[in-house]
């Protein structure tokens, strides 16, 4: 089965998050906050494919040329990404995957172009390298590879994991990706050869209410006080158990003075619980990739500016 002509590659994927580390055994990148990708090019054109095998081309037109500046056939796995102030902007990008009129897409791409970032090669010379370790595919990926303005190749460094994540941590970008020196190429499968070391924060918020997603699946809905009124922060569903739900009591009232859209389903309850929830920093104040890590014993609902909606214990109750 020839990868290139059925299109059945699909990406390796990274197999857990840990904190960065210095290891001679290992490369290190940074962790593009873009869309991954992987490009089909030869001399007639380029086909990108995200993790779904769905075509993305049409979406980023100032990359239909980038096939011109890599020599040969190949697949090259990367990440699609939009710069801001030299910093990749994952909300520019998303937008540009809502967008279908052919009119608004060409003017995001004049206003806002994408490029493409190769870190590995799979496919080159009318063969496989998915066995080849990662240091010789990078070799062949460099070869292929002629940079510009709209495709480049991804750097790395090696020894030292934790400089370069100290490095992203303080231009705010998302974090590093480590990757073991002979590792093969797993398509479609976690492989502990890849780590990431991703920049996350935590925040307290109260919990007014929770969304039943499947049989043991919820999601949480967050809030915070504002002058006095309740304010909907978003929701988090990865980390929360049965066990977090039954510790909520039920009011079947609505605490917003809107009713949030996607919120219709929802069993309101007793914002007395204050959560904790990890999620990715940016620059828009959303919770993106939110973690829900817990209820906290140790502070009372006031100290997150969240005011209880019965009557509230004295303050020495809340020491």
């Amino acid at each position: 089965m020839d990868l290139f002509a059925t299109r059945s590659a699909s990406p390796m994927l990274i197999g857990r998050q840990e904190e960065a580390f210095d290891n001679p055994e290992w490369i290190y990148e940074l962790k593009m906050d873009g869309f991954r990708c992987l490009a089909y090019m030869d001399n007639t054109g380029v086909d990108f494919r995200n993790k779904r095998n769905m075509q993305m081309t049409s979406r980023f037109p100032e990359l239909s040329e980038i096939y011109r500046n890599v020599s040969g056939k190949c697949i090259l796995d990367g990440e699609i990404v939009v710069l801001k102030k030299g910093v990749p902007d994952f909300y520019a990008l998303q937008q540009r995957t809502l967008l279908t009129d052919r009119f608004k897409i060409e003017l995001e791409a004049a206003r806002f172009p994408a490029s493409f970032v190769a870190f590995d090669c799979i496919y080159a010379d009318d063969r496989k390298l998915l066995w080849e370790p990662l240091m010789q595919r990078k070799d062949v990926l460099q070869r292929l590879v002629t940079e510009n303005d709209r495709i480049a190749v991804s750097r790395y460094i090696e020894r030292q994991g934790i400089a370069l994540y100290q490095a992203a941590e303080q231009r705010e970008l998302e974090g590093i990706v480590a990757k073991r020196k002979d590792s093969a190429y797993l398509m479609g499968k976690r492989s502990r050869d890849w780590i990431k070391c991703k920049r996350m924060a935590d925040e307290d918020f109260s919990v007014a209410g929770y969304i039943r997603k499947g049989k043991h699946t919820y999601s949480l809905i967050l809030a915070k006080y504002r002058n006095g009124l309740l304010v909907y922060k978003g929701h988090v569903t990865s980390g929360v158990t049965s066990e977090a739900v039954s510790a909520l009591t039920a009011t079947g009232q609505n605490p917003f003075q809107l009713l949030p859209t996607g919120n219709q389903d929802a069993v309101w309850v007793m914002p007395d619980h204050v959560c904790t929830v990890e999620y990715m920093p940016n620059t828009r104040q959303a919770l993106r990739q939110p973690v829900f890590k817990g209820y906290r014993q140790d502070i009372c609902p006031d100290e997150v500016k969240i005011c209880l909606l019965y009557t509230s214990p004295s303050p020495r109750d809340c020491s």
